[in-house]
């Protein structure tokens, strides 16, 4: 019987295919391959020895799919990613890779490959041991695409990839790994912010480039967010509630900037059958910071769970009569000291699915769903 299901299995896969890319378009799924850290990270920590976790209570509180117990998202419900993929008609969400029997979901729905603490450079988020940095998760599709050739060839995988969303949410854990002081045992001289500033966009280009190279043509590349605003730098840099760093924004400006430089020169080289849109997060955050009331939110200088200073934990207390959590996780910015609250990311995905060029550039992520889908 086993075996049976074995051979039947990527002969179903293909029928389904097929039908999706000429019979019938509309019965195809969302399907989306997510890379990232842990803004994005779906359950890929869970599965490796690192310090970067979100295996347990009140992690995923609000996440309604598993009845409010913790998947390995940093948050208390749905991701970005989630979210968007929601509003674009996914019925489910795609897996982490690496949680057991992820191959066939790779056709039904896509893969997340996002990692807490991961980085574009590989070195970044050392401190937490394990990670998967941008160019090991680029290497996971890698064996994916071919479990997808091997169940229904080349031709077929390059059209099914096309129709495909790439996102990466990447880069700001390489700026806070950046900007926090060296340790003495393992100091080292930081280059230019500069240099700096080049290593990520370099490193970038290759992965990019890569996927493309793999079939890739629907990229959402996210820029990164307003990190001298969150509580961790926050409390690192010494400043009063509701002042940001206005030196980490400044460097994050810069990045952002190459970044959109890039997209927009890869729009060029590649286009038009490749589109790569730039996600402008930092603006939609940095205008839900200063005008949270008018999003119906509260709080946007403390994190909901876990407290303003060192260690930043964010723990369910044994205690019932106290809690590490705020009383309306509705109305909070942030989550912990480092990620928003579902509340937030409700706010942003809707933005960045159906906002003017302002936010996404040069097209919506809407629109690019629907890009050269004929």
């Amino acid at each position: 019987m086993e075996s049976f299901e074995v051979i039947l299995k990527p002969i179903c896969l293909v029928i389904l295919i097929v039908l999706c890319l000429h019979a019938m378009p509309s019965s195809c799924n969302f399907t989306s391959f997510v890379f990232g850290d842990s803004l994005v990270d779906a359950g890929n920590n869970d599965y490796i020895f690192t310090l970067s976790k979100a295996d347990s209570p009140p992690y995923g509180i609000d996440f309604t799919p598993s009845g409010g117990q913790p998947t390995g998202r940093f948050t208390n419900g749905r991701t970005i990613a989630d979210i968007v993929g929601q509003y674009l008609g996914a019925k489910s969400f795609p897996p982490p890779y690496l949680a057991p029997n992820t191959e066939a979901q790779a056709i039904l729905r896509g893969i997340n490959y996002a990692s807490g603490a991961s980085g574009i450079m590989d070195k970044t988020g050392f401190f937490f041991i394990g990670r998967i940095p941008l160019g090991e998760q680029v290497s996971n599709f890698e064996q994916n695409r071919i479990y997808m050739v091997n169940a229904m060839g080349e031709n077929y995988t390059r059209k099914f990839l096309k129709k495909a969303i790439f996102s990466l949410t990447i880069g700001s854990n390489d700026v806070l790994n950046y900007i926090q002081p060296s340790v003495p045992f393992l100091r080292h001289d930081k280059v230019s912010p500069t240099t700096f500033l080049d290593f990520m966009i370099s490193n970038l280009t290759l992965q990019l480039e890569r996927l493309h190279e793999m079939g890739a043509r629907k990229f959402i590349v996210v820029g990164v967010g307003p990190l001298g605003c969150i509580p961790f730098v926050r409390a690192l840099k010494l400043l009063r509630s509701g002042q940001c760093s206005s030196a980490v924004n400044a460097l994050i400006q810069a990045y952002n900037q190459r970044l959109k430089e890039l997209l927009s020169r890869l729009n060029q080289e590649m286009g038009p059958e490749t589109i790569f849109v730039f996600a402008n997060s930092y603006d939609v955050f940095m205008d839900i910071i200063a005008n949270y009331h008018q999003y119906g939110l509260e709080n946007a200088n403390d994190p909901c769970c876990g407290g303003y200073f060192p260690p930043f934990v964010c723990f369910k207390s044994s205690d019932a009569n106290t809690s590490a959590l705020c009383d309306d996780r509705s109305k909070y910015v942030f989550w912990d000291a480092y990620h928003p609250t579902e509340a937030a990311n409700l706010i942003i995905a809707k933005q960045l699915v159906d906002g003017d060029e302002s936010v996404s550039f040069p097209i919506n992520i809407r629109k690019l769903y629907n890009y050269n889908n004929s």
